[in-house]
């Protein structure tokens, strides 16, 4: 056993929990060059991405080994089963990994469609059909191929001491899990594996403890050549799933140039397609700029404010709807769709006294459950990292013999031409379903760097809010002047195009009735999101200080982390 594994094993002993350490107020929190910080969806999380951190490890050690540990101890989202996309940037240069999941090789545009030609509601949600290829180990791997300083196998066993001597489950998740008998019922295994998790109890995982050490031992090749992967095979099989290990055999994940925009002094570094999350927060911050004397003097989260956001939001979702896939498959047009003369267009077209309709708002151009975490290094890279098993538990389906559960992203994919997916969005002919293809994704890890250095690392879980909440969370910092925790916990809202007059609010954190009624009056119908969306994650650089946030909303816990070692191996 290695000595930067024992003192994992130690600090993240499952009889204890993690000593919380919040970020320290801004006044204090000074920075220096031994500093780093860390935002994470749960404090397990947190202490494994610090032990790194201290152990000498870069900001991509810190997010591979977070990723792991989140996979045992935030089920919900953290994954090995699922995918997502990095955003890192490492000694000055920016680069981005995407491991988004796959269609298998088995999949066509009417899989779920009966006889009629109608959806058939929840086969791309529930069940082994919902399963697109994973890419979260691939993904991991090779962002450590490329940048990681420490070895592969000490980043994974802190995870594998999770799964193995267990952890004291949290409130959220073990109430979470009464919610999922009558959404899975009888249809998968998942009552099997997690039936039994209780609040505030001990959650142990002896399977996937024993995938975890494969992986740490063997790498990918485990999980998608090995065992991990024969069992992941027979598991299909025994629900008439598709991947096959043809499947798992060709996945790659895939480098990608970030999108890349100049905004107010900063450049604006995003989520490249098939997300749709990095046009989406450009186009956002871009159009709201060119609308600055419409904006001029509006309160945050006032009725005025709201509607010129909603206006706005409205043409981005239905550029996303009609232009954005899989740039193997389709072109995005991304150059056009991000340029200023598009934009300004695009600003002229908002109505501020009026709900635009679907049709005004339509594409301009011719022809719940994800999780997010955010790393700064004491050397100045960081990593933004998204990723997910789609909605909460993923499809239901545990791999038997390996414990871990699998995704249902092949819902992201139009599943018909303008039928709404579980988000309530709809697409085209860009994101149907093909072989080999890659869904679209509302994923937006995203960085702010300013004269070269990363001011803020930000990105958040929540579907298709996911853009729309690291947008407002960006203008909150920046055009409001909050701190870092005022922004991750200020009331949110969304509006995606359809219906057309709906916007949702935070449910834990409503509109005022009297800023609901005045929407009202201009025809706006506001309601409570279905669920409460977001769960931001966020590191913002103040001058001289680090500060971090995480969402109060959730069980996130940020920190900085200090006295860090300078020197590299």
């Amino acid at each position: 056993m290695t000595l930067l594994f024992s003192l994992l094993l130690i600090a993240c002993s499952p009889g204890e929990t993690p000593t919380t350490s919040t970020a320290p107020a801004a006044e204090t929190a000074a920075v220096t060059s031994g500093s780093a910080a860390v935002a994470m969806p749960d404090q397990y999380g947190a202490q494994v991405a610090e032990d790194i951190l201290r152990a000498g490890g870069n900001a991509v050690d810190a997010a591979v080994a977070a990723g792991f540990a989140l996979a045992v101890t935030y089920p919900e989202a953290g994954n090995i089963g699922g995918g997502g996309f990095m955003l890192i940037q490492m000694d000055g240069k920016a680069s981005f990994v995407d491991y988004r999941e796959t269609a298998p090789l088995a999949a066509h545009r009417d899989m779920y469609l009966d006889e009629n030609g109608d959806v058939i509601e929840g086969a791309s949600l529930v069940g082994h059909r919902a399963v697109g290829v994973p890419g979260t180990v691939a993904g991991m791997w090779e962002a450590h191929k490329r940048y990681g300083t420490l070895p592969w196998k000490d980043l994974i066993m802190p995870a594998v001491a999770l799964a193995e001597d267990g952890f004291v489950v949290a409130e959220s998740l073990g109430s979470g899990m009464k919610t999922m008998d009558g959404w899975f019922g009888d249809k998968t295994n998942f009552s099997k594996y997690f039936g039994k998790m209780v609040a505030g109890e001990m959650f142990r995982q002896p399977e996937l403890a024993a995938t975890l050490r494969r992986i740490a031992e063997q790498g990918p090749d485990d999980f998608y050549r090995g065992k991990t992967a024969e069992l992941l095979v027979a598991e299909m099989l025994r629900g008439d799933g598709l991947i096959t290990m043809a499947d798992l055999d060709r996945y790659k994940a895939v480098w990608r140039e970030p999108l890349r925009s100049n905004w107010r002094g900063y450049e604006l570094l995003s989520a490249p397609p098939p997300s749709s999350g990095g046009f989406a927060v450009i186009q956002l911050l871009k159009i709201k700029d060119y609308l600055a004397d419409q904006f001029d003097g509006l309160a945050h989260n006032s009725p005025q404010y709201i509607h010129l956001v909603a206006e706005i939001e409205k043409r981005v979702f239905a550029d996303r709807a009609e232009y954005l896939g899989d740039p193997d498959y389709v072109d995005n047009r991304m150059d056009e769709l991000l340029s200023d003369d598009y934009i300004a267009m695009r600003a002229q077209e908002v109505n501020p006294h009026a709900i635009s309709t679907v049709d005004a708002a339509g594409p301009g151009l011719e022809s719940p459950d994800t999780t997010h975490y955010s790393v700064l290094d004491q050397w100045g890279n960081a990593v933004s990292n998204t990723y997910t098993l789609n909605i909460g538990f993923g499809s239901g389906v545990v791999v038997e013999g390996a414990g871990f559960l699998l995704n249902d992203e092949m819902d992201d994919f139009s599943v018909k031409a303008g039928v709404p997916n579980t988000y309530g969005v709809t697409g085209n002919t860009a994101n149907e379903i093909q072989p080999g293809k890659r869904m679209l994704s509302s994923m937006s890890p995203t960085l702010l760097l300013k004269d070269g250095n990363v001011e803020m690392v930000v990105g958040t879980p929540g579907g298709t809010t996911i853009f729309t909440s690291v947008f407002q969370t960006i203008v909150n910092i920046v055009d409001f002047g909050m701190t870092p925790e005022q922004a991750v916990g200020a009331t949110r809202f969304h509006h995606q195009l359809l219906p057309p007059d709906e916007i949702t609010y935070s449910p834990g954190r409503p509109l005022p009735d009297e800023t609901i009624s005045a929407l009202g009056d201009v025809g706006y119908k506001a309601i409570p999101h279905q669920w409460e969306f977001g769960d931001m994650q966020v590191i913002w650089r103040d001058a001289e200080v680090l500060v971090p946030a995480s969402d109060p909303r959730n069980r996130g816990q940020s920190r900085v982390v200090n006295d860090l070692p300078l020197d590299r191996d």
